[in-house]
């Protein structure tokens, strides 16, 4: 058909909203609803991301603080220990209220040591006092007396050394019997300072709370808040045991809280809280967020632009080209290509299939000659199998027949009677191998070979194959040598089959050796598997037929060989068997005249241990 009768349509002329440039401008004005609920959405998560990240920040800082505060009662736990061990101190000697002012003049966080007696009296102190002082109904000296450990006490302001303070008191014992209590009294001026490393942001507060919830700590303005209850918002978080909570705070001011205990319960009930502004925490995610929407704005009008300029160079323009490729390709013209290259986007990939489409047109008469000279080879193979087939079956009828004749012409010489009537028997014996062998083959194909599966010891497999195949090496005066190891090689198999799978192996390798030659069959259990692998030093095979020495009429390709008999269906037969047992069989060979090795892998079953080194048995025939 010609153009004039099949004109080519021009090209209708659309709407200017109609057209795909006008279109993509569309599609970028719809992308802004989804990227407006993008922009949204990743606020919230950058929001929620902020205060994940605070949180955990903040906890660290929490803890920081809080174990330096728990170092600071260490000491003073170490420095009542040692005191416990003065005799002068527990004694109360003399010379007690002098140790214990040089104890306090080298420990300057410390507003007064002292020992208090079993009936709460202060029997020895640092600091002198103008009247008798007795702590006895303070909490901490009688849970030291009772729990027999170190105790830190809560808030209290000094009676003697009017400070605020916080006692630190630690049993006396002698003979498993408190005798006192030792007290150290710090000043929380000087507690404070053990927080002042941790780096607090703007706005942020610390707070330390003793058991009942009394500030004894506090950054910043910390002499403001000594003693003080702190509002129930706070102290309940001083109670959370867990994650940071956020509240407004006593100053209004929203904040994030985490706590942290310090020390151990063994050391105090002292809480520590920071608190950061939200605002702060979220300052970072707000500036995110605006950027992210000057971006988004930036993307719009960039995208607007992208839209107009590339619709019509890199979309219109280039599927203009691949309509009229394919309008060319079409009409017959098979050589005509694209030219475009094939990136990795959709219309890269039309221009490759077209092209692809053109190529596989072009190569299609190559191919259909290709597959006609295959059909040719394979008729021709056939062919020649059928002539073979012919001859081998001929071979064995023209002694039969001549066997025939001498019985008619000696009807009565035995010994004639005898050699003619083996050699019948002989010939059909061969005549019968030969149908089998097609038999199996058709089967097979067929799918209707039926295994007739128990646990097989692949030795005896082997015994039985060599029985079969010595007479053959035999005659031809070859060196066979089976080596089989001690413990039995156990499979899931077809006896019958598997000794037909080791007897035409054995059969092949004779076959393709000369006259004293050398076979080995080995056989061994590796890996779970049973593997026989049966070599020979015969003929060989090129590389080419090794691939294809498994295939139906292979031996028709060995030319010369073809005297030693057989259909080439052995080893056919034999890769079919084996793979009916779930096993491998693969070829070896180094080249013409340097021998072949065929192996056999099957699946194991049963235990087996152990392999020792392998039995070689010589059969030299």
């Amino acid at each position: 058909m010609t153009d004039a009768e099949n004109p080519r349509p021009r090209p209708n002329r659309r709407a200017p909203f109609q057209s795909l440039r006008w279109r993509l401008m569309l599609l970028v004005a719809l992308s802004l609803i989804p990227l407006i609920a993008m922009t949204v959405a990743v606020g919230v998560r950058e929001r929620t991301n902020a205060l994940s990240a605070a949180r955990d920040s903040l906890q660290r800082l929490a803890n920081l603080a809080a174990a330096n505060e728990a170092q600071s009662l260490e000491s003073a736990t170490q420095i009542l220990r040692d005191l416990s061990s003065v005799p002068a101190v527990v004694d109360v000697e003399a010379g007690c209220p002098g140790v214990l002012a040089d104890i306090l003049a080298k420990n300057t966080d410390y507003v007064n040591f002292g020992l208090i007696a079993m009936n709460g009296d202060v029997v020895c102190s640092a600091v002198k006092s103008s009247a008798p002082v007795n702590l006895g109904d303070r909490l901490h000296f009688k849970r030291a007396v009772a729990e027999r450990r170190f105790i830190a006490g809560n808030y209290v302001f000094g009676r003697v050394i009017q400070k605020h303070t916080v006692n630190l008191t630690y049993p006396v014992i002698k003979n498993n019997v408190v005798v006192g209590v030792l007290f150290a009294a710090l000043d929380l001026t000087e507690l404070d300072k053990f927080v002042d490393t941790v780096q607090l942001p703007p706005g942020a507060v610390l707070w330390t709370l003793d058991e009942e919830g009394a500030v004894i700590s506090h950054r910043p303005d910390p002499a403001g808040w000594f003693g003080k209850k702190l509002l129930e918002p706070v102290r309940r978080a001083a109670s959370i045991d867990g994650a940071p909570t956020s509240f407004a705070d006593t100053d209004g001011i929203r904040r994030l809280y985490a706590s942290s205990k310090v020390g151990p319960l063994t050391l105090s009930n002292y809480t520590v809280l920071i608190g950061v502004p939200e605002s702060a925490i979220l300052d970072g995610a707000r500036r995110d967020q605006n950027l992210l929407l000057a971006g988004l704005a930036a993307t719009l009008i960039l995208a607007a632009l992208v839209a107009w300029w590339g619709g019509n160079v890199l979309v219109v323009r280039r599927v203009r080209r691949l309509a009229n490729t394919a309008d060319q390709i079409a009409s017959g013209s098979l050589t005509t290509r694209t030219g475009m290259r094939h990136g990795g986007e959709e219309i890269g990939d039309l221009a490759r299939s077209l092209d692809r489409m053109a190529g596989s047109l072009e190569t299609r008469g190559a191919e259909r000659d290709a597959a006609a000279a295959q059909l040719l080879k394979a008729d021709a193979r056939k062919d020649e199998f059928l002539a073979l087939l012919g001859h081998e079956l001929r071979n064995p009828l023209s002694p039969i027949s001549a066997g025939a004749r001498l019985l008619t012409m000696a009807p009565g010489d035995a010994a004639t009677v005898i050699r003619t009537a083996a050699m019948i028997d002989r010939q059909v014996d061969h005549m019968s191998r030969l149908v089998d062998d097609l038999m199996d083959v058709s089967r097979i194909a067929r799918g209707l070979i039926e295994l007739e599966r128990t646990r097989v010891d692949m030795r005896t497999v082997v015994e039985q194959a060599v029985e079969q195949i010595s007479p053959q090496c035999a005659k031809k005066h070859q060196q066979l040598d089976v080596r089989l190891p001690e413990t039995a090689c156990m499979v899931d198999g077809d006896h019958k089959r598997l000794v037909q799978v080791a007897g035409n192996l054995l059969a092949n390798a004779s076959r393709y050796t000369p006259e004293h030659g050398q076979l080995t069959v080995t056989l061994s259990c590796v890996d779970q598997r049973v593997v026989m692998a049966v070599a020979d030093d015969g003929i060989g095979m090129a590389a080419d037929l090794v691939p294809q020495v498994f295939d139906l009429y292979a031996q028709a390709e060995r030319g010369p060989e073809r005297s030693q008999g057989g259909l080439g269906l052995g080893l056919a037969l034999v890769k079919n068997l084996v793979q009916l047992h779930g096993g491998l069989v693969k070829a070896d060979s180094a080249g013409v005249g340097r021998g072949s090795t065929f192996t056999v892998a099957l699946p194991q079953v049963g235990v087996w241990h152990s392999l020792p080194d392998p039995i070689v048995r010589s059969d030299a025939n």
